[in-house]
Parts: structure tokens; sequence; C-alpha cells
């Protein structure tokens, strides 16, 4: 997602109401906010669901209607998402 200057604090409001609700959120195993090191105004969420049903469960509700129109309205750009399945575990190595 790439944000207007200047709208960063705005997003990062929304987001630090929401997450707790969107990890508890039904079929959510993991949600994590990136941001891009070489782009100042791109973050990204990444999250992991039990299946592609509680995803569109997720896209179907009020929680993310609210949340997306919220967040939408601060974009410089048209947003980029992706769904995929997971082929290979990798864990990481103690240390």
């Amino acid at each position: 997602m790439t944000f207007q200057e200047g709208k960063l604090d705005a997003f990062q409001a929304i987001f630090n109401q929401s997450k707790q609700h969107i990890r508890d959120f039904p079929g959510n195993h993991h949600l994590a906010l990136l941001r891009d090191p070489d782009q100042p105004n791109v973050r990204m969420t990444y999250s992991l669901w039990a299946s592609a049903e509680a995803l569109e469960a997720y896209r179907q509700s009020e929680l993310f209607r609210t949340t997306w129109a919220a967040t939408k309205a601060l974009f410089a750009d048209r947003a980029v998402a992706f769904s995929g399945q997971t082929l290979e575990e990798v864990t990481e190595r103690e240390s």
C-alpha cells in the first residue's frame, strides 16, 4: 500500500485500532505490518489464514469494510494484494 505524504500516522492509528480484532478473527493465524526500506510511504500487511474461506469471511465482514474504507482514503496509488498457498514450511533455526 502506497500512502500519500503525511498520511502514515493516520494509517498507523487505523492499524493499531484494528490489528487485534483482525488477529482475533476466526481463521486468522498471523498478522504483521511490514515496511519497504527503500520506499518510506509503502506498507504491507502479511497475514496467514486457516483457509481461503476464512479469508473470504474476513473480507465480507464489517471489520474489513470499515478498516479498508478508512485505509483506502489514505492511498497515493492503487493497492496490490495477492494470496498464496504454502508449499513448504521453513522454520527458524535455534541459536
